[in-house]
């Protein structure tokens, strides 16, 4: 009797700039040994400088993925990608949920069942699945890179025959992952490093990566890890304190966001007049408005003789180490969900059920409702 494998599939990126892939081979091979096929579409891994070969050697096959029951994939599907979607299948991506433009919506007309890894839970168990944190830790890493190419200082403190350099002063606002990678890596370049955070209890965090602490007396602590909105009166206090602070430091990176909402306007126009000239600005928040109020999304913009740095999708400059990382998140999430030869999530399991965005068997008319 012919059993039916699960089948997975690995598609190929079309997002302008995105050149991770959901998968690589060393992770696939590891799914085949599970019993899972792999489709995998000829050239997804091009992008991440993984041929189609090395793909097939691990056991894949190339072909249609967007017929396999799991659909793996990076940034979140077109309409033309979820046209090519069936009634019952799986998508497991970057889904956006909480942000306005999202294709839920359309996902759940399609009658597909998706998972957000942006809304698996931050807890102990979940965190090999956890992609923000994975992702997060490369745009951590190559804002300081990106901010180390623009300014017109060294990093280290230097002593030759001609004098002595000081070391550059860098500050991180917002402390969470990308944030302590950020300082850890300015403090490998040999920066004067410090962290802010409207979280206090991030502070032994920031010290731990030998960092010093900025205390503005603010505190914000949400829930899940994530800060709260600040109240008008915590803002202007802040912002205030900020701007005093952010003009004697050399470079600032901005990595502060809170989730469904726009990025909190951290570094003012008067704070980036009165920095020193040559100075930078790395905005990691640009892709919801910007950390800084002279940001200008996806472009290096230079104001009172500041460089302002946005880059969009970080982590897509970085495809080889970055896609090793997610399909490492995914393939965990996929693991979970293989049960007895077979893909069938328990959604009494929390990471699941937290995950999960729509299910095919839910009513369309719901959505239409607005619920």
């Amino acid at each position: 009797m012919t059993v039916n494998r699960p089948r997975v599939g690995i598609v190929r990126e079309v997002a302008t700039g995105e050149r991770r892939v959901a998968l690589v081979p060393k992770i696939v091979s590891g799914l085949v040994s599970k019993g899972v096929d792999v489709i995998v579409e000829e050239k997804a891994g091009l992008g991440a400088l993984i041929p189609d070969e090395l793909y097939t050697d691990a056991g894949a096959t190339v072909g249609d993925p967007w017929s396999a029951d799991v659909v793996v994939k990076v940034a979140p599907p077109t309409d033309d990608e979820i046209a090519r979607l069936s009634g019952g299948q799986t998508v497991i991506g970057f889904l956006a949920p909480r942000n306005a433009d999202n294709k839920i919506a359309e996902l759940k007309r399609a009658g597909v069942q998706a998972f957000a890894v942006e809304a698996i839970p931050r807890i102990s168990r979940a965190q090999v699945m956890d992609a923000l944190s994975s992702q997060a830790n490369v745009a951590g890493y190559k804002a300081v890179l990106l901010a180390a190419s623009e300014s017109t200082r060294f990093f280290p403190m230097l002593t030759t025959a001609a004098g002595t350099v000081k070391p550059a002063t860098v500050l991180v606002l917002g402390v969470g992952v990308a944030g302590l990678q950020a300082l850890a890596t300015a403090k490998r370049l040999g920066g004067r490093t410090t962290g802010y955070d409207v979280r206090p209890e991030v502070a032994d965090q920031v010290r731990s990566v030998g960092a010093q602490w900025l205390d503005l007396g603010i505190d914000a602590a949400g829930e899940g890890g994530y800060a709260r909105q600040l109240t008008d009166e915590e803002q202007a206090q802040q912002q205030q304190a900020l701007e005093n602070a952010i003009k004697s430091f050399d470079v600032v990176i901005t990595t502060a966001l809170v989730p469904g909402r726009p990025a909190p306007r951290l570094v003012t126009a008067a704070a980036v007049e009165g920095m020193k000239p040559g100075s930078v600005i790395v905005d990691l928040a640009g892709e919801t408005g910007g950390n800084c109020e002279l940001t200008e999304p996806g472009q290096t913009a230079v104001k009172h003789d500041v460089t302002i740095c946005s880059p969009l999708n970080l982590p897509a400059t970085m495809p080889e180490h970055a896609s090793e990382l997610y399909a490492k998140n995914i393939s965990a999430l996929l693991e979970l969900m293989l049960v007895d030869g077979k893909f069938a999530p328990d959604f009494s399991d929390q990471v699941l059920a937290d995950s999960c965005v729509t299910r095919d068997a839910e009513p369309v008319a719901s959505e239409a409702k607005g619920n």
